[in-house]
């Protein structure tokens, strides 16, 4: 049984997520996460993934978030690591499922903006 028959493709959360991580060391392979700064940062991981058909975590850190945000965008109170931490989130969400792999997105910056939606 694969991957695939287990967690379906796109961002996956909750139950789906942990059957990933035990998929994972069932069979001794890390998931690798990736930093991304960009849209196309965010595409060249999902087309890297799919072509070598495995699992990933998109990540966006502060300093990244940010820099996805645009450089216009004050960063004070962390503004601009939320909105392109949200921005980055919306992006993956919406072309994931259409590389045919399953991930993850995470940063503390996304995390951050999970726990205002709470």
């Amino acid at each position: 049984m694969g991957l695939l028959d287990i967690v379906p493709t796109g961002v996956i959360t909750g139950d789906n997520v942990k059957k990933l991580f035990d998929y994972a060391q069932e069979h001794k392979f890390a998931i690798p996460a990736i930093n991304c700064t960009s849209s196309s940062t965010v595409n060249a991981s999902l087309e890297a993934a799919r072509d070598q058909k495995t699992p990933l975590i998109i990540q966006f850190s502060n300093g990244g978030a940010a820099f996805y945000a645009g450089k216009g965008i004050d960063n004070k109170n962390q503004q601009a690591s939320i909105l392109g931490s949200i921005a980055g989130a919306y992006h993956v969400r919406a072309v994931a499922k259409h590389y045919g792999i399953p991930g993850k997105p995470s940063a503390s910056a996304f995390a951050l903006w999970l726990a205002l939606l709470s």
